[in-house]
């Protein structure tokens, strides 16, 4: 994946990025490895056909962490800084399902090159997570080590 930064100059209200990630079971059990919980909604098929999902469902907050992706990686991308985030979860995400982190621009405060981003996780369009994020966004001239556009030689 190319990844692409935005100085704060560049950013307007309403720009926008999506990526899109399936849930596999692998990478549920990875996420509980690194992240420690192991509550068994997550890796355990018996366990988790007994509750209200009546399937594992992945956490929470890998769900959350693709839209840190797309801060991360897209928008504002490398060099931006998370300040804050709101998470509400809407719905379970299952093992399988295919989801879709998006994140806009809604506000521009030059003042500390503030950034508020809506965010929302997606699966079959319907939301699974919505939140607010707060980010601060890279001046002009790349961070160090950041991408920067390619350009064309003869």
């Amino acid at each position: 994946m190319a990844l692409r930064t935005y100085s704060f100059d560049e950013l307007q209200v309403g720009m926008r990025e999506t990526l899109l990630r399936t849930v596999m079971a692998s990478t549920v059990n990875a996420f509980a490895e690194v992240s420690g919980d192991v509550n068994p909604v997550h890796l355990s098929d018996d366990y988790a056909a007994s509750t209200r999902f009546g399937q594992r469902i992945a956490h929470g907050m890998f769900t959350a962490s693709l839209i840190s992706a797309v801060i991360g990686t897209r928008l504002p991308g490398p060099g931006a800084v998370y300040l804050s985030q709101t998470l509400r979860f809407l719905a379970p995400v299952k093992i399988g399902d295919v989801v879709a982190a998006v994140v806009e621009v809604a506000e521009l405060v030059e003042k500390g090159r503030r950034v508020r981003l809506e965010c929302q996780c997606l699966v079959d369009g319907k939301p699974v997570l919505e939140g607010e994020a707060w980010v601060m966004a890279p001046p002009s001239g790349k961070p160090k080590g950041a991408p920067q556009p390619a350009t064309a030689t003869a």
